[in-house]
């Protein structure tokens, strides 16, 4: 977290430095920077709005404390935190402290407010099973919760677009026809209506707005509303820095394959480190550029890495994890993959070989204390690698995963510092990252 510390800007200087090959998509950012620079200079002597200048002082209090702890830290002085619930410490953390007192803070002060107009099933609602389920339980959770939403949408810091890309999708998108356009036509009508009854869109061209999807075509989907795609809050599953995902605005959250609502207390936990027979173990389909790699290089090649396209029937999927020392992780279609949260759940080391992919709550969690990151060059190096790895850093990776398991489980009610508060942090995060004008 230490390392995206709160970024105090103004709407009117979103910084772009990246330039786009594609034509369309260049003068796209283009006319947003313009309209964001535009809209500055109509407010120019207007009137302040006094209810985004308060909630702009109560944002900058907090960025003044999360500063204060890290300039602690770097000094001689000490910085001690009370929880009667649970202390962050340990290497699992960039910064254990700075990530506690900003959790807390986010307690303290954090306020959502969710748009009730759309109804059920394109909005309000979403999967809760299956490799997109949180999408629909984040949204359900938020709908139920009294902690972070407010009623009241002057008090809030940021604002919910609670659309489901995967039932827009499910209940729109023609097989045969495949018209993606459906999503900009759903979503775009969506914001009209938000940003004509409301001041709020309009106010920050929704800088303060954030949407949520766990769909591969999560970016895509907000494409059609070009301030939604360059300046809103993305928290996606597919967090893929070449569709533009930005770790400045963006969230990346973990992408969970649940068989039931909430996570089932027989996947939490593995077998000791001498039970562990297995070197490394994968099974999945054979789709994207990185799974042939692993295929060729590796199935049937070994008997101390075993690699599946079809498990067979006698053998166990989630036994086949709790026996692994480490666990296979690989791109598919999409840069995200279930199988890290399935190997943190079986407590088998997850190895990560994906391009492109910001990992979830990077900005708090040091995924290389407890995860080994492969290349797609290194694969052939693959077993040399995992061999090299010395028994006393395996154990401290394994002791770091049974750790951040805590920060990876769905609970219902939610549990202070489980999966939805981790998503909810990180757009905290992301809200301290700007400051809007009043």
């Amino acid at each position: 977290m230490d390392t995206i510390s709160p970024v105090v800007g103004g709407i009117s200087s979103l910084s772009y430095s990246h330039r786009f090959m594609n034509p369309k998509i260049q003068r796209a950012l283009e006319k947003v920077i313009q309209d964001l620079n535009d809209e500055t200079l109509r407010r120019s002597g207007k009137k302040r709005d006094k209810k985004i200048e308060k909630i702009e002082a109560g944002l900058a209090r907090a960025r003044g404390l999360i500063k204060d702890a890290i300039k602690r830290l770097s000094g001689s002085q000490k910085l001690l935190l009370e929880d009667d619930d649970y202390v962050p410490q340990g290497e699992i953390y960039r910064n254990a402290v700075v990530f506690h007192r900003s959790y807390l803070l986010m307690e303290k002060k954090f306020k959502i407010f969710v748009y009730e107009e759309g109804e059920i099933p394109l909005f309000h609602y979403g999967p809760s099973k299956d490799i997109y389920s949180l999408e629909g339980i984040f949204l359900g959770l938020m709908e139920k919760n009294t902690k972070f939403r407010t009623q009241n949408p002057d008090l809030a810091q940021v604002y919910f677009l609670p659309f489901s890309v995967v039932k827009i999708l499910e209940h729109l998108f023609h097989p045969i026809i495949r018209d993606k356009a459906v999503l900009g036509r759903v979503i775009g009508d969506y914001v009209h209506i938000i940003s004509t009854k409301y001041p709020f869109w309009n106010r920050s061209l929704g800088a303060d707005h954030f949407m949520l999807s766990c769909h591969d075509w999560g970016p895509r989907a907000t494409w059609y509303v070009q301030e939604l795609y360059f300046t809103s809050i993305r928290a996606l599953c597919n967090a893929n820095t070449s569709e533009f995902f930005n770790p400045k605005k963006d969230v990346s959250f973990p992408e969970i394959n649940l068989r039931s609502w909430n996570t089932s207390a027989r996947l939490i936990g593995g077998y000791p480190p001498l039970n562990r027979t297995i070197l490394a173990f994968f099974a999945g389909g054979l789709h994207g550029r990185i799974r042939p790699a692993l295929f060729r290089h590796w199935k049937d090649k070994d008997e101390d890495i075993k690699v599946y396209e079809d498990l067979p029937n006698t053998f166990s999927y989630q036994e086949m994890m709790k026996q692994s020392k480490f666990c296979l992780c690989p791109s598919g279609h999409e840069v995200a993959s279930p199988r890290i949260v399935e190997a943190i759940y079986a407590e088998c080391v997850p190895v990560l070989i994906s391009q492109t992919y910001i990992l979830p709550f990077s900005d708090v969690l040091d995924w290389s204390s407890f995860s080994i990151q492969i290349s797609l060059s290194d694969l052939q190096n693959l077993k040399h690698i995992l061999m090299g790895i010395s028994e006393d850093r395996y154990r401290k990776m394994l002791e770091g995963v049974k750790q951040v398991q805590k920060h990876f489980i769905i609970n219902d009610p939610p549990k202070r510092y489980d999966v939805f508060h981790m998503i909810i942090h990180s757009i905290w995060l992301r809200r301290l990252n700007i400051r809007i004008y009043g």
